[in-house]
């Protein structure tokens, strides 16, 4: 008779790397089925036996609050802010900027959504109570090459450009369709009104807008 096939066990790790491991092939599967996700789910997608998920972890409510720390955490998108070319103009530096921050609302909505804005452990803080101020530094410095024609701070004006990203992608403050990146911007460095309607009639250039 041929031999039943054997189980591949999984390559050992050290705890950190099997632990990064595991969240890392949680994050979808909470975003697929929140709480409700099963260890054996976990496991199958992580490529593991159920009982390693143990070795790392208590429980899956410490996992999944480890998740939701994971993805609370900004290293990633200060990372690509930092990375964004800074020859490239200025608009096509904050296109690209918004871009990134456009996918972590987004991401982070999903998330809140999907764990119904729950205290993921006993105890722990729910998940909008762990909203801190962010570090806009990395947004701040794409604003650095063009500091003469710009009228706010560069940190200010990261605060507003985020603000505004915000307020243009969250899914509970858009009317219809979300606004575009390049959208974002231009109300960003333009203004809502058209050139020629302010009070006097006269045109207000880009450059005037965004001082």
């Amino acid at each position: 008779m041929p031999a039943a096939p054997s189980r591949t066990r999984a390559t050992a790790l050290p705890p950190s790397e099997r632990r990064a491991e595991i969240i890392a092939a949680t994050l979808p599967l909470v975003l697929a089925h929140g709480a409700a996700v099963t260890t054996r789910q976990i496991a199958e997608a992580a490529g593991i036996a159920e009982g390693t998920i143990f070795r790392v972890f208590p429980d899956k409510e410490s996992l999944i609050e480890a998740v939701v720390e994971s993805a609370f955490d900004s290293s990633a998108t200060d990372a690509a802010l930092a990375a964004i070319d800074p020859k490239l103009p200025l608009e096509t530096r904050l296109i690209e900027a918004v871009e990134i921050l456009r996918r972590r609302v987004a991401d982070l909505w999903q998330l809140r959504t999907a764990l119904g804005m729950m205290q993921v452990s006993s105890g722990g803080p729910a998940m909008n109570e762990r909203h801190h101020a962010p570090d806009l530094t990395p947004l701040a410095n794409l604003f650095a090459a063009d500091r003469a024609s710009i009228r706010r701070d560069p940190l200010e004006a990261a605060h507003v450009l985020r603000g505004l990203t915000i307020a243009g992608t969250h899914p509970a403050l858009i009317l219809d369709e979300p606004l575009t990146s390049a959208e974002i911007v231009s109300l960003f460095l333009d203004g809502i009104r058209t050139r020629g309607s302010g009070p006097s009639g006269s045109g207000t250039s880009r450059s005037d807008a965004a001082r």
